[in-house]
């Protein structure tokens, strides 16, 4: 037969783990509390978490160095906005501002209902914030449209601010004309009918408000807009809340998988302390980073979940592995002989979710570069503390065991029955017993029924059939949804089900989908206005824009300055006419002055029209939309430029999904190369590399049906999922290899009798740990529930199932 076991780095490994756990054995108190002195010390670093808070949903939630970013760049050092003038239509970025949108089931443009608004509006703007400083109003921090004069809605300032006044004039829609320039009325008036034939309102169903603020003093903004939406957020309570609920039942599940009716060899205490150990390793790790400066974003809450899960995991493979030893050897024989079976198997473990994480860090989305660095250092100290704190307790629980003391009371029990005494006194009093013949513990419910029941039947060829149809058809349905997919992040899924932002954003889409972005249009180059030719060449630039399904209209300032030169009867047709008339017009008009660049010499070097845009049309998405106004302004002979503040976001549907691809890919090469050093088989490897590769299809497919979109946050737990993936797998595989049975179908029952209980307990704390996320209020948690639950699910489909089947294939290969 063909020998194809290599170990070169797998043997030096293990003898050197089966040092360290001889050296941990003798001194385990020494090991015991290093990491609780270790993680007191850097856990105080959660005292600077107030001051590492990022909830810039700019900075982490789009592409680092996405187009619009650098479209926005150029329209800043260009076209400079004043602050004695604002426009909301040429901010460069969202601004700073409060809204509410007011709504009535028939018609909300009576009399009536806007003098509500009105009185509503007079207490926005009379509110009084309290500061250090003394008290001020909006007027005081306001965005203003003139000296002295703060932004006013369009609608309010078009009625006068007099609420009989919407009865007796006309509004046109979605663009009101005023002499020169039309205002737009879309974003003010929802839900809209209109007269029929024309353009003018006949009704609505809601208007909206916006208040937009001086961003110079943040501290007096962000007070002000506390006053103004009321808003106290329970996200940190929500996150400890649920924190504490998934610990507790952790700890509950690993006493129960560790409770043993001998008072003796239970093993509960043991299972408290690998809890334990996943916190301490969350405690050290986030506070190491936030006495670093690394930002803490709101996606990193959910690490301490998934760290629970990994740390458990590799408490049940230490815990099997102990149980296996000799129990007549001393407590550093045996946990050197645990560490030489357990701890290469948690080597690769974790290092392949260690590494996962790290290059996850290279993504573009600082929320997944900053998850992964606490959840990359997490493991890290997660593997250290299973290794030392853990290591030292089962040593310390060796010795009690060695006495023949009580788990509870730790008081010295017999080993036999004493004469005269019932059994019920037995069950409490009498204890220690275990398998003499073979010098071991008695095994476990769940491993005897690995090796009894489940191992001999999945190694049936009939079973091996079934295994592979079920296989062919999961395969299909993750295909199938990947196929189905969407990607993009709704900023709606930032906040919690209950907050005011939800209701906000549902009656926004409610009232005012109909219309899209004002997008701005940026010529960036001098171009000749009075010349015939020249105005043709960029009216079919315009046209090409309105040809698209999703473009509404056009405005311009140039288109305005020709009205005006009809009106006034003024030849703007050559270069002298237009340069004497335009600073007359623009005195007039001086909010055209920011959509013109001039030189020194008073020459237009850069100028910029407006392109409206419509919501979904045809199913016209974001992507969509942004690609093909793109592509429009490359079309055209002009050098033009198209960005809108909200490009910013809309540049994650360009990337995410191929940067999550990427991220996937370089993370698996680095899983195969880490399992081709550690497991000693090289088809073994390729096993656990194709099963990494399927179930990442498997989740990903599977999460685009349960409705999970791909963006950032999900992104994140597809890099969690390269690791799990490779946990499960990894342990069969590594038991099946070191198996000294010669048939392939013994070794992999052999490989489930020892791997297949810890791999299952571990499955199902994690399941159990996150179970408590599906009833969350927030998306982020609910989202991480839902692909953790797929991972699981499917990661220990490929260890239990099809792993083991795949490799009994392989015949040729065996052990040196």
């Amino acid at each position: 037969m063909a020998r194809c076991y290599t170990a070169c780095l797998e043997r030096p490994l293990r003898i050197f783990f089966a040092a360290l756990g001889h050296l941990i054995g003798q001194h385990p108190w020494w090991f015991f509390t290093a990491p609780l002195v270790l993680s007191a010390g850097l856990g105080s670093g959660f005292y600077l978490l107030e001051g590492r808070l990022s909830n810039d949903i700019e900075e982490q939630f789009t592409p680092l160095h996405g187009p619009a970013k650098t479209e926005r760049r150029y329209i800043q050092e260009t076209f400079p906005e004043d602050g004695s003038a604002f426009s909301s239509l040429r901010l460069s970025t969202a601004g700073t501002y409060g809204t509410f949108i007011a709504t009535h089931e028939r018609d909300i443009l009576t009399a009536e209902s806007v003098q509500e608004i009105l009185d509503l509006d007079l207490q926005v703007r009379n509110m009084a914030v309290e500061t250090e400083n003394g008290t001020f109003r909006y007027a005081d921090r306001c965005a203003q449209v003139a000296r002295g004069t703060c932004y006013s809605d369009d609608l309010l300032g078009f009625i006068n601010y007099t609420a009989s006044n919407v009865e007796l004039l006309n509004f046109t829609f979605p663009w009101n004309g005023g002499r020169f320039e039309s205002v737009p009325l879309h974003t003010s008036l929802g839900s809209v009918t209109l007269h029929q034939g024309n353009s003018v309102v006949e009704s609505a169903k809601a208007i909206q408000l916006r208040y937009f603020l001086q961003g110079d003093d943040e501290t007096d903004v962000d007070r002000w807009l506390n006053d103004f939406l009321a808003l106290m957020s329970n996200t940190s309570l929500t996150t400890i809340k649920l924190f504490s609920i998934t610990y507790a039942i952790s700890i509950t599940f690993a006493i129960l998988c560790c409770w043993r009716l001998d008072p003796v060899r239970s093993k509960v205490w043991v299972g408290c302390v690998g809890v334990l150990s996943t916190a301490l390793a969350v405690l050290s790790s986030f506070g190491t980073l936030l006495f670093l400066g690394c930002p803490f974003v709101m996606t990193v809450a959910s690490c301490p979940f998934m760290i629970l899960g990994i740390g458990i995991d590799d408490m049940f493979i230490m815990l099997s592995c102990w149980q296996k030893t000799r129990v007549q050897a001393r407590p550093p024989d045996r946990l050197a002989e645990t560490f030489r079976q357990a701890a290469v198997s948690i080597t690769i473990t974790s290092l392949t979710d260690a590494l996962a994480f790290f290059l996850g860090y290279f993504s573009p989305f600082g929320s997944v570069r900053s998850f992964c660095l606490y959840a990359g250092v997490s493991v890290v100290f997660c593997y250290l503390y299973n290794i030392t704190f853990l290591g030292a307790f089962l040593a310390l629980n060796g010795q009690r065991e060695a006495e023949n003391r009580h788990w509870l009371t730790c008081g010295r029990l017999s080993e036999d029955l004493p004469p005269g005494k019932s059994r019920v006194f037995g069950v409490c009093c009498v204890s220690g017993s275990y398998d003499r013949t073979a010098d071991k513990e008695d095994v476990d419910p769940v491993s005897r029924f690995f090796e009894k029941c489940y191992g001999p039947l999945l190694t049936h060829t009939w079973v091996k059939v079934l295994v592979l149809v079920v296989y062919v058809g999961y395969l299909a349905g993750g295909v199938y949804g990947c196929s189905t997919m969407e990607e993009g992040l709704d900023v709606r899924h930032l906040a919690l089900d209950d907050s005011y932002i939800i209701r906000y954003y549902n009656s926004q889409r409610q009232h005012f989908s109909e219309y899209g972005q004002n997008i701005m249009v940026a010529v960036k180059q001098p171009f000749p206005y009075w010349s015939t030719d020249a105005q043709k060449t960029l009216t079919l630039c315009m046209a090409d824009f309105e040809n698209l399904s999703y473009v509404n209209s056009t405005s311009a300032w140039f288109l305005s300055f020709q009205q005006y030169a009809n009106a006034t009867d003024r030849d703007v047709g050559s270069e002298e006419g237009f340069v004497r008339h335009l600073p007359i017009f623009l005195k007039l008009n001086p909010i055209f002055r920011q959509d013109l660049n001039f030189s020194a010499d008073r020459q237009i070097q850069a100028s910029r029209f407006f392109v409206q845009t419509l919501n979904n049309h045809n199913g016209t998405g974001e992507k969509e939309t942004l690609l093909g106004l793109r592509k429009a302004a490359e079309r055209c002979t002009v050098k033009l430029l198209v960005f809108h503040p909200a490009f910013i976001y809309h540049d994650q549907h360009a990337v995410i999904m191929d940067n999550t691809v990427k991220t996937v890919s370089v993370a698996a090469a680095a899983m195969l190369l880490v399992s081709f050093g550690l497991i000693p088989n090289p088809l073994c490897c390729l096993c656990v590399a194709f099963a990494m590769c399927s179930v990442v299809v498997g989740v990903a497919g599977f999460m685009s049906l349960w409705g999970v979109s791909l963006d950032s946050i999900s992104a994140i737990n597809l890099v969690i999922c390269i690791g799990f993936s490779v946990d499960f797998s990894t342990h069969v595989a590594y038991s099946f290899v070191s198996s000294s049975k010669h048939r392939p179908d013994e070794k992999a029952a052999e490989a489930l009798a020892g791997s297949g209980g810890p791999v299952l307990q571990g499955a199902l704390s994690t399941v159990l740990g996150v179970l408590v996320l599906s009833v969350s209020g927030s998306y982020i948690f609910r989202t991480f529930f839902k692909i953790m639950f797929l991972v699981i699910v499917f990661g220990l489909l490929h260890g239990l199932v099809f792993i083991p089947v795949s490799l009994t294939w392989f015949a040729g290969c065996r052990k040196l």
